[in-house]
């Protein structure tokens, strides 16, 4: 199963200030090359540091492929309002994975730091 951590501002815990990713593990839905939602977690995570990076003068540190963990991200800066756009997107793209596939291939859970 993967288990999406998404990272809450606890400094801001009205709304949904997000400030960071943790994904690990894997769907175990299809075998390994073929699975369709470890595809697409990955492609919205990659996707997401790819914007961030691109599109922001934002701070942040994060890294992929790292044994269990597939990918990390955490803000290091203030976070912009396209940041904070990017982050949203991810987050819905994951719970709509979540909702078609079901909690047995993934879980996104919120923790405030």
């Amino acid at each position: 199963m993967i288990q999406a951590t998404v990272l809450k501002d606890s400094r801001d815990s009205g709304n949904d200030s997000y400030v960071g990713i943790v994904i690990e593990g894997h769907a175990g839905y299809a075998e390994e090359g073929e699975d369709i939602i470890c595809a697409g977690v990955s492609a919205l995570a990659i996707n997401f540091f790819n914007s961030v990076e691109t599109f922001t003068e934002d701070e942040f540190e994060g890294q992929a492929g790292e044994e269990d963990i597939q990918f990390r991200f955490r803000f290091t800066s203030d976070i912009s309002p396209e940041s904070k756009l990017l982050m949203n997107s991810l987050v819905l793209g994951l719970q709509n994975i979540e909702k078609d596939y079901g909690k047995s291939y993934i879980i996104i859970r919120f923790k405030e730091v």
